[in-house]
């Protein structure tokens, strides 16, 4: 049984899950597939069997969790329960996952990505997600200078800061030459390393705290070439001696996910340097380090009410300012700067409203539309549904968030995605 059973059943925790099933060949959403939940200590008692609907999502299943408070400071107790699923869907091959995990009060979102079935018969390899970094047993990072030297070469990329439309995670530490390298759209790297690194139970000022810092610290390797410059052919690895902890196939929160769509091209800064920060930091529980953040402690100062820039400046200093990427590769499209909604008119309208209109072709459940520049009451509604899917706040209005999340479904729709 659940270790954690009884104890989140004493106290009434829940968390929630959603599960979103796509085709890792177009990523077109799988409707009708059937996820059967089970504890992953007692993965023959099923708890509970959904089905996706035709954007590919689970109905929100309630799970029990621990108490809240085991989340929000350091202690023994395992603060999260994990769970098994085993996904299967006519046409693709079957997926297990172990380990998915659910925090009290928290909605927790597992994507799954299904193989179609070919002629040829494939081992199955279920996905084991361990435990998280906060409590489990990983090996501290290795300190580096913040600023890297950057040698001149006179390409463009490093002559200005550039959200990269993937990451490649060498899933090992850099000299394992066995180690599978996985392409993952940005964001999502990111969003999965949160999920791994920092409790989304914390206060939103704290998440925002630490997101920017995982960003800064990748989009420093992204700008300096680190691993390429060493003659590797990745972007980043999942050691957390080296880098942060990414998870292969593990689950994202629902807090963690939103503020990455808010703030995903911005980074950290200081005067006069061009490169984003490496910002390091440690948990400050078992491992110390000075001078860099303390996870558990920025909790502690969301909690006492420091805004993101407040935390992150009382470990790295005064002189560290949040800027942002000149540049997002990847998108048919710049965000105009300014927030679309009922009256807007114009080109930025129309390609809008022909990149909604493509994935409503996959995605059913947003309404077809015209593109004819004009934003109507028909643009908003197809915004809405849009926004409903993929977890923004439904508002009918493009902001920064949406402009880009439309940007991401529609090229990943479209085009054949980079994935291993």
């Amino acid at each position: 049984m659940n270790p954690y059973m009884t104890t989140a059943q004493e106290t009434a925790a829940t968390g929630s899950l959603q599960v979103d099933v796509v085709s890792n060949e177009n990523n077109h959403p799988i409707g009708d597939a059937e996820v059967t939940i089970s504890y992953t200590g007692d993965p023959d008692s099923i708890l509970e069997k959904v089905t996706t609907d035709s954007s590919g999502q689970s109905e929100t299943v309630s799970l029990s969790a621990p108490p809240v408070d085991l989340s929000l400071s350091p202690g023994l107790a395992q603060p999260y329960s994990e769970y098994s699923l085993f996904i299967t869907a006519q046409g693709y091959e079957p997926v297990a996952i172990s380990g998915t995990q659910i925090l009290a009060d928290t909605d927790a979102i597992q994507p799954v990505r299904m193989t179609p079935v070919k002629d040829e018969t494939t081992p199955d390899t279920p996905i084991t997600i361990p435990d998280h970094t906060l409590y489990g047993d990983y090996p501290p990072k290795i300190a580096e200078a913040e600023v890297k030297p950057v040698a001149e070469t006179g390409e463009i990329v490093l002559s200005r800061v550039v959200v990269p439309q993937t990451i490649i995670v060498h899933d090992g530490v850099p000299t394992d030459p066995t180690a599978t390298n996985y392409y993952v759209p940005y964001s999502d790297y990111i969003k999965n390393v949160a999920s791994s690194e920092i409790y989304a139970t914390w206060p939103r000022e704290t998440i925002i705290a630490n997101v920017l810092a995982i960003m800064s610290f990748t989009l420093n390797r992204v700008y300096t070439e680190w691993y390429r410059n060493q003659g590797y052919d990745f972007t980043i690895t999942s050691s957390t001696a080296f880098d942060h902890k990414w998870i292969h196939g593990r689950n994202i929160f629902d807090s963690i996910s939103q503020v990455v769509d808010e703030i995903f091209n911005s980074y950290l800064s200081r005067p006069g340097i061009k490169q984003p920060i490496l910002t390091q930091y440690c948990d400050g529980h078992r491992v110390t380090c000075p001078n860099w953040m303390s996870q558990w402690g920025s909790c502690t100062l969301g909690e006492q009410g420091y805004t993101a820039i407040e935390i992150l400046r009382n470990y790295y200093g005064s002189n560290m300012y949040i800027n942002t990427a000149e540049q997002v590769s990847g998108v048919p499209s710049s965000f105009p700067g300014y927030n679309l909604t009922i009256g807007a008119s114009g080109d930025k309208v129309r390609q809008v409203q022909e990149q909604l209109d493509t994935i409503a072709g996959v995605y059913t459940r947003i309404p077809r539309i015209t593109a004819d520049g004009v934003f109507g009451e028909n643009t908003a509604e197809a915004v809405r549904q849009f926004q409903s899917i993929f977890k923004l706040p439904v508002t009918g209005v493009i902001d920064f968030a949406t402009w880009y999340k439309i940007s991401q479904i529609y090229v990943g729709i479209t085009r054949i995605a980079e994935y291993s």
